[in-house]
């Protein structure tokens, strides 16, 4: 049931973004007047569909992306006619081929200013100053010196007045070394520190914030059968205080499936339950579990409508420089391509968001949403990007490029994709495989 959930999720996540990302190139193409031939969500042979006017609308059987088919568009195709695509100025062509991600970007800013406005989820300790709670031994932070109870100051020369802004640096540093300032007691500290890279490659410096940590049991898991409840917040396992989430991960992991004697509270109460954790080696790491989904606890406020644009617009600039940061980790050979998801790993998270609620799909489609108009604004032939490149090449020289360049351009961009996307399926399903 949880593939087939996946799948359907998947599908729909994906159609959505496609259908805005295509409405974009259809809309604009519409209203410079060149003939659209064909308006198609999906790939390969036609299901279903009507025709209107010039146009055939249809939906495809592979639900993998879409396009709109514009007359004249494709080198060899052109009859001169004024409708065509290629019979237009090229200021006119650059603002078709740019208006499939900008209706992307707009979509994601859309999204989140409605999740905004009725359900805006925070990690509860996002706001706090970005004292140390523990520090992992043997992690970069402990070599270094750092300690429980410093305050991070800077993070590679950039303040960090809380710990959103420390999280959002730490994540895409992997490999690096940088400057960390620290206040001790009043004393401020500089130490040097290589940030490695966790399980899903991402930055870890192996510090810790102190938070609640809260639980949500899976149906049928061992924490249900003892009686968790969801948002029990964990205070103590077998007499040990839990101050975050990495204390709560390794007291299970190492309970070698011994019963846990769990201190809760719930309601502002204490209760005592014993789990027995089982071994699970489905999720890519083998490991005791107690079948729950373990995390900060989080605050839930309403914004208005301004504040809550204002909020999603920062949200998404935000998440565009941080995916700038990831490629460039990745081209400097600092990031695993484990930060990359592709089709499989898209249909996963689908899933899983659909699974845990509404709003946790709506995220996801945002950051979906601006994903894609990023990738199709990157420079490589056949995307948005790449004829976006190529017109301001042409107009910088004041002439067409030769119609056998063009086509030795569309070859190289077609391999180039085709690559990429047997990487990203083969990182997929590697990811997915249980370690070892």
């Amino acid at each position: 049931m949880g593939a087939i959930e996946n799948i359907l999720a998947f599908i729909f996540v994906l159609g959505v973004m496609v259908l805005i990302h295509e409405l974009g190139h259809f809309l604009a193409a519409r209203y410079f007047k060149v003939r659209v031939e064909s308006f198609s969500i999906g790939m390969g042979p036609r299901l279903i569909g009507f025709r209107r006017g010039d146009t055939d609308y249809k939906i495809c059987m592979l639900p993998i992306g879409g396009y709109v088919k514009m007359a004249g568009e494709s080198i060899g195709e052109p009859t001169g006619d004024p409708d065509e695509f290629l019979s237009k100025p090229r200021w006119q062509r650059l603002i078709i081929a740019a208006m499939g991600p900008i209706f992307n970007g707009i979509l994601a800013v859309a999204l989140l200013a409605g999740l905004f406005m009725s359900h805006y989820e925070r990690f509860a300790f996002w706001s706090s100053p970005a004292v140390i709670a523990t520090v992992k031994d043997g992690s970069p932070a402990a070599e270094v010196g750092i300690q429980a109870g410093d305050l991070i100051v800077s993070f590679d020369g950039q303040p960090t007045r809380d710990w959103e802004a420390v999280r959002l640096a730490e994540v895409t540093a992997v490999n690096q070394t940088v400057p960390v300032l620290i206040n001790r007691g009043g004393e401020q500290l500089t130490f040097n520190v290589t940030v490695e890279a966790d399980e899903q490659g991402v930055g870890s410096a192996g510090w810790s914030e102190s938070t609640a940590v809260v639980l949500e049991p899976v149906p049928g898991s061992p924490a249900e059968k003892a009686g968790v409840r969801r948002g029990d917040i964990v205070r103590q396992i077998n007499g040990r205080r839990i101050l975050d989430v990495d204390d709560a991960l390794e007291s299970i992991k190492a309970s070698e499936g011994r019963e846990l004697a769990m201190e809760l509270e719930r309601d502002g109460h204490k209760v005592a339950i014993d789990v027995t954790p089982e071994y699970d080696d489905t999720r890519g790491e083998a490991a005791w579990r107690i079948g729950a989904m373990i995390g900060p606890e989080r605050t839930v406020t309403k914004l208005g409508f301004t504040e809550a644009v204002q909020e999603s617009v920062s949200a998404n600039l935000q998440n565009i420089t941080l995916t700038f940061k990831v490629l460039r980790g990745m081209f400097e050979q600092r990031m695993s391509p484990k930060a990359l998801e592709g089709p499989v790993g898209i249909a996963r998270l689908s899933g899983e968001a659909a699974r845990r609620g509404w709003p946790d799909l709506v995220l996801l489609m945002a950051n979906i949403s601006l994903q894609l108009g990023i990738f199709n604004l990157l420079p490589i032939p056949i995307l948005d990007g790449g004829v976006i490149v190529l017109l301001l090449f042409e107009s910088v020289i004041r002439r067409d490029v030769s119609v056998a360049v063009k086509e030795r351009i569309m070859q190289v961009g077609l391999v180039f994709l085709m690559l990429l996307f047997a990487f990203v399926m083969y990182n997929d399903i590697l990811k997915s495989l249980p370690s070892g």
